[in-house]
């Protein structure tokens, strides 16, 4: 079921919240097992088939961390940990990467083994990741709270459950044992529908926009792009992942909102970011957390010598990359961004040795520019649908196969077209509209992502998520804060209203397929 379809909005959202609300008069066990069993049918939606795993991975998961939480720190609780972090990732690989493992041997071996065509679990990674980090916050004796029902609820709480955030036992806990969030407040019913009608409106008229201009370039066995019409079809899905991944966070946390649990920041302007370091503390935030805390650190972490954090900063994103999808596409964008953090971190090193002083502006503008560069080249490999295609893309990107533009502009470049000739650029019949379309909504994706305050900073007044990492959040003109007032309101029910109305053609969410 998706956020930003009818039966949702119409009819799950609504039942949801009324029955949580009059059972959690009858008791928070009752409203909470309500709210965990409504979660388990958004789930069952999808496919009703793997639900089953769903359940089985949670109860094994339960006793399994109620089993090291009693033996924490102890060798006994270590090697349970050890075991029930294998199995799930095992379950994990199965699903996951099997028919991967199956075609690369075949490929590399000449073998003729027979893929065995598995259909991916939609959220599998997420709740995977969320259980393991329970288990290893039960063997670090963070686990307080033991109650099944409250546990089910973590792990298949809806508003998180298909696309993340990847969630903490101690942060949710706590929210889901409060007595006041089984009571409706009007003020978390204020600020939940203004954050999920802000997010609708990213993902339904923004990000579904784009869709259209970057899906051609991408296309297998599509014709080479000249160099304005590859970074047309690149910075196109670059602006709608954007979208669609805050569009989907801000309609997760909004929703989570109305129910007066509040989920942890999960998106921060990412496009904003000064250096890939700081681009990783934005997107996708708590996945950089989880990676960090469970992987990078017990690798080592920097703790070990520079050439041994690179190693470990290196290996972190190339299995971050496999993490988001099972294909050497997405190896080859995790090993980018690994080597992105190594050149960081040893110009950062370079910095401290020898300070460069450039005026503040001119650093921040070049720092957001070559950092933001950086990304588009590597989501070309995130996106494309095999090595072939990306390497084509790649190859257009950096003018391989010349440049052009439609003949209806460059007949209207007047005085300009002498120029344009001397450069090199060619004339291309047809797809002028196409081409002005692309363009255009490539500028609005732009200027949204790079000069519009994010959600957050609109929101600010009223706490929209756990402070995780907000410290890149800017104050906003008082004139673009968020206010309980009929003027927001009138504006927020124009913005939910279009959002409603682009319904029609409803898409799934980016991240979906991970």
């Amino acid at each position: 079921m998706l956020f930003n379809s009818y039966s949702f909005l119409l009819a799950y959202l609504p039942v949801t919240l009324l029955g949580f609300f009059i059972l959690g008069r009858i008791g928070k066990q009752a409203g909470a097992a309500w709210l965990a069993a409504s979660s388990l049918f958004f789930y069952a939606w999808w496919d009703y088939r793997y639900l089953a795993l769903l359940l089985a991975s949670i109860c094994a998961n339960y006793l399994a961390g109620s089993y090291i939480a009693r033996r924490a720190g102890t060798a006994e609780g270590r090697r349970v940990l050890t075991l029930a972090v294998i199995v799930n990732l095992v379950l994990l690989g199965y699903y996951k990467y099997a028919d991967f493992f199956l075609s690369s041997a075949n490929a590399l071996l000449g073998t003729d083994w027979p893929i065995l065509g598995i259909i991916l679990p939609i959220g599998i990674s997420f709740f995977t990741f969320t259980q393991i980090a329970f288990l290893a916050d039960a063997y670090a004796g963070k686990v307080t709270e033991y109650r099944f029902i409250y546990y089910v609820l973590f792990v298949t709480y809806f508003p998180h459950l298909i696309a993340g955030p990847v969630l903490h036992h101690k942060e949710m806990m706590p929210q889901f044992d409060e007595d006041r969030n089984y009571r409706p407040h009007a003020a978390n019913f204020a600020v939940g529908l203004t954050i999920f009608a802000i997010g609708l409106a990213k993902k339904v008229l923004i990000a579904d926009s784009l869709a259209d201009y970057a899906a051609p370039v991408f296309a297998p066995n599509a014709d080479a792009p000249t160099l304005f019409n590859a970074w047309g079809g690149a910075l196109a899905y670059t602006f709608q992942l954007y979208f669609d991944f805050s569009g989907y966070s801000d309609m997760a946390i909004g929703l989570s909102r109305m129910f007066g649990v509040r989920l942890p920041l999960n998106f921060n302007s990412p496009y904003k970011s000064r250096n890939i370091t700081e681009f990783w503390r934005r997107w996708h935030m708590t996945l950089s957390r989880f990676l960090r805390d469970y992987l990078y650190i017990p690798l080592g972490g920097n703790r070990h010598g520079r050439f041994r954090r690179h190693f470990n900063l290196l290996t972190t994103m190339v299995l971050g990359g496999l993490w988001h999808g099972a294909g050497w596409n997405f190896v080859i964008w995790g090993a980018l961004h690994g080597g992105f953090l190594v050149v960081n971190h040893a110009w950062q090193d370079v910095c401290r040795r020898v300070p460069v002083h450039l005026p503040a502006g001119l650093g921040r503008f070049l720092g957001v520019a070559l950092t933001f560069l950086c990304v588009v080249f590597a989501w070309v490999y995130f996106r494309a649908p095999d090595l072939a295609t990306a390497n084509t893309l790649i190859a257009g990107m950096l003018g391989q196969f010349g440049a052009s533009l439609p003949e209806p502009i460059l007949s209207r470049l007047g005085p300009l077209k002498g120029v344009v000739d001397g450069l090199g650029i060619g004339v291309s019949l047809g797809g002028g509209a196409a081409f002005v379309e692309t363009w255009a909504w490539v500028i609005v994706g732009a200027l949204v992502a790079f000069f519009a305050p994010n959600t957050q900073e609109i929101m600010g007044r009223f706490d929209p998520a756990l402070p995780e990492d907000n410290r890149h959040a800017q104050p906003v003109a008082r004139r673009l804060a968020w206010q309980p007032s009929r003027r927001s309101a009138l504006a927020i029910g124009l913005l939910f209203a279009l959002g409603v109305l682009a319904l029609s053609r409803p898409t799934e969410f980016l991240y979906f397929q991970f």
